[in-house]
């Protein structure tokens, strides 16, 4: 009976094992796939800890005195769809602060033969909407031939009719005169009446040519008088002032003189020591007259900002190393221009984009570098003018140098310049080889007089969603891509990608010590199928302009895309474009 039961039992067991691995079978095969590892938030919450700002790099000084914080306002939006994904990654870092952002980076150059500014309504309202903050005046080399006191037509008597070139050929100058009445040009009262009705500042360029080619008993007296004169007359509004225009080069007014027409025993050609003793008495005169009117100025001085090169004359290779121990430290700033790309030359995109990354970084290295050496101060640094000087195929008035221009800005910022302010506000067409932020009229295609060009885009967009401070970024992923970040006081955070390359690249917005709110804002600014990788056109989110070149014509009221951020800040950058991010706060 024994053996039958252990039979039995063991038949019972076998059976139970059967059943149970054919129902584990039948449960597996019918069960609902497993859930995905959860590993978190994409954007866990942060103990945030507020940074505490940096002392105010002696490169900036009195340029942030203006500095006031931010506030960012939700605007009214647009729904759409994030970038499916994020190939590369941006960190934005709000843990530390580069810098305060100085209201003066964000600076444009006018000139004489612009018009009267204010009877042109469509470029008031343009200049209005753009906000620069700081237009510089009379003009670049002009200035060093401007008198700001004469009726139009009407030089000095010590003003040669003629002055005399790098070869020694006498010639017209083509004087400017600030009493003008002519509707072609602007005069001084113009300027400042423009200023005022577009709230916006000023940096003028006084007129030191002058004081080497005046034939009176002592022209440098008569110039720094003149010079002191316009800070009297112009009674506080303009805090910012330049003693002559890139003076060391051989291509300005006074480099070279008539020696038979001068009374003061100067040498026929400028030097960078005779430059510095000069300044110091236009600096004295013009302060002195500021002292008369109650008000504070700053005077800066003209520093060169390229190493010794062959082709350079001898007043360049030694201007920096002979002015500096003049001066004794009697600049409030250093002047520098920079047109980043080699000269006329036919640059590709690579090349003007790769210029804009290093040569902030290289001139501002350069010249405290020099400063240091020369036993001087360390002074706040002014990018008077900046642009770039590729010709040949339509590169100045293009996409891609507005890609340029918001990335200039975003390097002046980061390497802590004081002031940029872009060359120039309105040109001549010249094929394409046009400085000129605004069209001028006349160029192929019917373009209206002071339709925006592509830069114009860029810097509005770029300046309309940064914050106040900004903050380091880091970036996973294709080299082509570059960032800059910034906070708001209010607490909200903005970040701009920019895409270097000829292809489409998909980004992951990321954070340290910062907790990202509901929504996320972004425009997006690319070229559009016309001349290669220099269109004239601009789209901003999808949107042209109506014509052959510019932007959109609404673009002050154009409406931000927007998305959600719990699956991620993801946008797509557009080849040769960027994408300009605000991003509220939890």
């Amino acid at each position: 009976m024994l053996p039958k039961i252990i039979s039995f039992l063991k038949y019972a067991v076998y059976l139970l094992v059967v059943v149970f691995i054919v129902s584990c079978g039948k449960n597996k095969e019918n069960a609902p796939a497993p859930a995905p590892v959860d590993n978190g938030p994409l954007y866990p919450v942060v103990n945030v800890v507020t940074p505490t700002d940096p002392a105010t790099a002696a490169t900036i000084g009195f340029f942030m005195n203006d500095w006031q914080p931010k506030t960012f306002t939700a605007p009214d939006y647009i729904d759409a769809p994030a970038a499916a994904s994020g190939d590369n990654i941006v960190t934005v870092d709000a843990s530390s602060v580069i810098t305060k952002i100085p209201t003066t980076e964000f600076g444009q150059n006018s000139d004489l033969w612009m018009t009267d500014f204010i009877s042109q309504p469509i470029f008031m309202t343009h200049i209005t909407n753009l906000h620069p903050h700081i237009i510089r005046f009379p003009m670049g080399s002009g200035s060093d031939v401007y008198f700001w006191n004469q009726p139009a037509n009407t030089n000095p008597p010590d003003a040669p009719a003629q002055i005399v070139d790098k070869d020694g050929n006498f010639k017209d100058p083509g004087y400017g005169w600030g009493k003008t009445t002519d509707n072609w040009r602007a005069s001084l009262d113009n300027y400042y009446a423009m200023l005022q009705q577009s709230n916006n500042s000023g940096i003028i360029t006084v007129n030191y040519g002058y004081a080497r080619y005046g034939t009176s008993a002592n022209p440098v007296a008569a110039a720094a008088h003149l010079a002191a004169d316009w800070v009297r007359y112009d009674k506080g509004r303009t805090q910012y002032w330049e003693v002559g225009n890139e003076n060391y080069g051989d291509w300005e007014w006074g480099f070279r003189i008539d020696v038979n027409k001068n009374k003061d025993g100067q040498p026929e050609y400028l030097t960078g020591k005779l430059y510095a003793q000069h300044f110091k008495v236009f600096a004295d005169s013009m302060r002195k007259a500021a002292t008369e009117i109650g008000k504070t100025i700053y005077i800066g001085a003209s520093v060169f900002e390229q190493p010794v090169q062959s082709w350079q004359t001898n007043t360049m290779q030694t201007w920096n190393t002979s002015m500096l121990p003049e001066l004794n430290n009697k600049p409030d700033y250093y002047i520098v221009h920079n047109y980043f790309t080699p000269y006329q030359a036919n640059s590709n995109a690579a090349t003007i984009l790769g210029a804009a990354t290093s040569e902030s970084a290289r001139m501002m290295n350069f010249v405290t570098q020099t400063v240091q050496s020369n036993a001087a101060a360390i002074k706040p640094m002014a990018l008077t003018e900046w642009n770039i000087e590729a010709n040949g195929s339509m590169q100045k008035v293009s996409n891609t140098c507005g890609l340029f221009s918001l990335m200039v800005i975003g390097e002046s910022i980061k390497n802590q310049f004081g002031l940029a302010a872009r060359w120039d506000l309105l040109n001549g067409w010249d094929n394409g080889n046009d400085h000129g932020l605004f069209s001028p009229g006349g160029e192929p295609g019917g373009v209206a007089k002071w339709t925006p060009r592509p830069a114009f885009y860029y810097m509005y967009y770029f300046q309309k969603f940064l914050g106040d401070r900004m903050v380091p970024t880091s970036i996973t992923g294709n080299s082509s891509l570059k960032a800059y970040a910034s906070t708001y006081a209010s607490g909200q955070a903005n970040v701009s990608v920019v895409n270097t390359s000829g292809s489409d690249q998909t980004v992951l917005i990321k954070f340290k010590n910062y907790n990202p709110g509901a929504r996320f804002y972004w425009y997006t600014l690319q070229g559009s199928n016309d001349n290669g990788e220099f269109s004239r056109k601009v789209l901003v989110n999808g949107n042209g302009p109506t014509g052959v070149a510019g932007g959109p014509d609404g673009y002050n009221t154009l409406k931000p895309n927007s998305a959600v951020t719990d699956k991620g800040i993801k946008v797509n950058v557009p080849a040769l474009g960027a994408v300009i991010i605000a991003i509220d706060k939890k």
